[in-house]
């Protein structure tokens, strides 16, 4: 993210920016291999290769790709703009321009929602001169940059973050109908809660995946929506809603030794049924694991059949005023830090709801592909190394495959698994690949194979 960004005279020609056999590319640095054996002895066993780059160029930095959840597109935020690419064709399909006053990184006090109209998709031809995005509200509130947001599984709720040190939830009071009608009136979004205990700027927020059966799980223990925040403070905080409708945080989670750039939940189900995990990844180059943890006796507080548990925020405590609600809080446990192969800040971490692999990315520019070992007994911590006051494992994950300078001399801000829909695809639709997106402005996808 430090280097400056390439203007469009000196910007890499997209059939030149991989100027390494892929066959090289897939390749294992020493240090990854060092790393492999110490998350477990056992040899990568994955190779990751370059497909062609999504076209053209953007020819300026660019920040984070982002697929859409039902249609093959994806869309990747740089400077004022979005550029909306096709996944079948891999080349730009359309543009959302004109909203922005600042950098899509950098936007000032506001939030800007746009939302696409049209029966077709207008998937066809992949060239994009026709289709067409119509700008729809702003949502203003944050005194500085916006730096991150994210919509709530069921699209009631979106949690901004800003540079203001603070994160806001706003509710969709109009339950999405002007979207569902293809009206022409503007959504009605209400501020719900501002959360101002960050000691730094907000830079990422990211809602429990409340769709899985292991969060639905002794949902009378808990409100149905559950947000982390990461922050420039080094730490991540968990906040969930009470019965009074308030918004509180009920835990801290300390371990991290730098900025703690970006988290992602778990995205699919547990086999031991318990709470999805959270992985939160930092400048001090490391990527940890947070576990709930679960008392054995939870499940024996609904003894007197009310429902409500022993929960302190089930609506037999709704009189309890909020800072004694503050004081209760949940215990999260660093269960896991994956092998050491970062050399400096890890900027991004894609975890995947599909194979549960994990990828990562940041400022040295390699790509790194985790897995999990689910049946191997967890490995001890080192001597002295403790997270919130428990000791902090390595764990089972093992590195499978690194990809070094896999955008040049440029760092990587972004990386996300997707789905292929390309020609190249074996099973369209169902295949993931990975794509990342760096400061040379170039969008790239990557087969993995394991």
């Amino acid at each position: 993210m430090a280097a400056p960004a390439p203007s469009s005279t000196t910007a890499p020609n997209p059939t030149s920016t991989t100027t390494t056999d892929p066959s090289s590319l897939s390749a294992p640095t020493a240090e990854a291999a060092e790393a492999a054996a110490e998350g477990g002895g056992a040899k990568p066993t994955a190779s990751i290769t370059p497909l062609p780059p999504f076209t053209p160029d953007l020819y300026q930095r660019a920040w984070c790709s982002v697929p859409h959840p039902t249609l093959p597109l994806l869309a990747t935020a740089h400077a004022k703009s979005v550029t909306v690419f096709s996944l079948a064709t891999l080349a730009k399909h359309s543009a959302l321009t004109g909203g922005h006053a600042r950098s899509d990184e950098e936007e000032e006090g506001g939030l800007e929602r746009e939302v696409r109209f049209g029966d077709d998709g207008g998937l066809g031809d992949g060239e994009g001169e026709d289709k067409e995005w119509e700008f729809d509200l702003v949502l203003e509130g944050h005194e500085n940059e916006v730096k991150g947001l994210a919509f709530s599984p069921g699209g009631q709720y979106l949690a901004t973050c800003s540079r203001d040190k603070s994160v806001w939830i706003w509710e969709d009071v109009s339950g999405g109908e002007d979207v569902v009608d293809g009206g022409d009136d503007e959504g009605e979004w209400e501020t719900v809660a501002v959360l101002s205990e960050h000691d730094g700027d907000v830079k990422a927020v990211a809602w429990c995946p409340s769709h899985l059966p292991n969060a639905r799980a002794r949902r009378h223990h808990y409100s149905a929506d559950v947000l982390a925040s990461a922050s420039y403070d080094n730490t991540v905080r968990i906040w969930r809603e009470d019965a009074d409708g308030e918004w509180v945080c009920v835990a801290v989670l300390e371990g991290h030794d730098g900025t703690v750039w970006g988290l992602q939940w778990e995205g699919r189900a547990r086999p031991d049924g318990r709470f999805p995990r959270l992985m939160t990844f930092s400048a001090d180059g490391t990527v940890k694991v947070w576990t709930l943890r679960e008392e054995e006796e939870e499940e024996d507080n609904d003894a007197d059949g009310s429902g409500r548990g022993a929960n302190p925020f089930q609506s037999g405590f709704g009189g309890i005023p909020n800072t004694m609600r503050r004081s209760l809080r949940e215990e999260w446990d660093c269960t896991a830090v994956l092998p050491k192969v970062h050399s400096r800040d890890v900027y991004s971490v894609s975890w995947s709801a599909e194979t549960g692999l994990v990828a990562s990315t940041g400022g040295d520019g390699v790509i790194a592909l985790y897995a999990e070992d689910e049946s191997a007994p967890s490995r001890g911590a080192e001597a002295g190394d403790a997270e919130n006051g428990t000791p902090g494992p390595k764990g089972n994950w093992r590195v499978l495959a690194t990809v070094p300078n896999a955008h040049g001399p440029y760092e990587i801000n972004h990386i996300t698994w997707c789905k292929r829909f390309d020609p190249g695809a074996e099973q369209r639709g169902k295949e993931e690949m990975l794509v990342t997106t760096g400061d040379d402005g170039v969008v790239r996808p990557w087969q993995v194979r394991i």
